[in-house]
């Protein structure tokens, strides 16, 4: 389970719009599973179906979670043309397994779909994401 305040996933939502059609991607830090900030991330790829993470800037906001006391809980990033589900690619580099990995869907851009999984050896299953 994770829980992310409305606010925050006004803002995870507004990034993934702004950088439609491509994916957007970014890092979710927090403590005891609720989210308290988000870092937008660049997505190199630069595509409509894939994301990767700038290994120089995903360092640079590793450190600064821990200089706050935080901790990575979730990854999240947009699908702009399909469902909210893990792709094989999502799937192959989620290297992550204890934490939250949100896909936003803007296959409505006006009513995204957000669901959230934990993905474990290359295993899926749905968790419950709390909206406060």
């Amino acid at each position: 389970m994770i829980k992310i305040r409305k606010e925050i996933m006004d803002e995870i939502i507004k990034h993934c719009k702004e950088e439609y059609p491509n994916e957007a991607c970014g890092i979710i830090a927090g403590e005891n599973f609720e989210a308290k900030k988000i870092y937008r991330m660049k997505n190199i790829e630069k595509s409509s179906v894939s994301f990767f993470m700038d290994p120089k800037e995903q360092l640079y906001v590793m450190k600064d979670i821990r200089k706050n006391n935080l901790e990575m809980i979730g990854i999240y990033h947009s699908h702009p043309f399909s469902l909210p589900y893990p792709s094989e690619k999502d799937i192959s580099l989620a290297f992550y397994p204890e934490a939250s990995y949100i896909i936003i869907s803007l296959l409505d851009f006006n009513r995204p779909v957000v669901k959230s999984y934990k993905i474990r050896e290359g295993k899926i299953e749905e968790e419950i994401l709390l909206e406060d």
